[in-house]
């Protein structure tokens, strides 16, 4: 199973929107790097979904359902997408500033290094670290 992180503007689709429908299309990736990591999903991974803009934050879990397939509203065979469900909210947001503020424990974090890519792959570490500061815990250190 692989993790990732997925993007979105909290005013045009939000994690209460997903919540309520249970499950949507992922689309409007247009970004070339982003579309690869789209690409790379397999049903079952997981996604954390991180609000933009003023929030910056992460706040609930996704399962990706499909493989990749053309996004059937445009005429493009690069663009993908994916169907997602809601899994759980986060006990509490992550915001970007505490991830900042952790960096020694987020080094290279694609979520810090490229702030504008809208699909990100999340190592196993970082998940479990995101995962443990949702719980209200302290950072972890590497021995921990």
């Amino acid at each position: 199973m692989a993790y990732w992180l997925l993007k979105s503007e909290p005013q045009e689709y939000s994690w209460d929107d997903l919540k309520q429908a249970k499950r949507t299309v992922w689309d409007g990736v247009k970004n070339p790097l982003a579309l690869k990591y789209l690409r790379a999903m397999q049903p079952d991974d997981e996604a954390f979904f991180y609000h933009t803009g003023k929030e910056r934050r992460i706040v609930g879990v996704a399962q990706i359902l499909t493989l990749p397939y053309p996004d059937p509203a445009v005429n493009d065979p690069k663009r993908v997408v994916v169907n997602i469900r809601s899994v759980r909210s986060l006990p509490q947001p992550v915001t970007l500033e505490q991830i900042k503020q952790d960096e020694n424990n987020f080094p290279g974090f694609d979520l810090i290094r490229l702030p504008r890519l809208s699909v990100i792959p999340v190592s196993t570490e970082y998940w479990q670290q995101i995962l443990h500061l949702a719980e209200g815990g302290v950072p972890l250190t590497p021995d921990s």
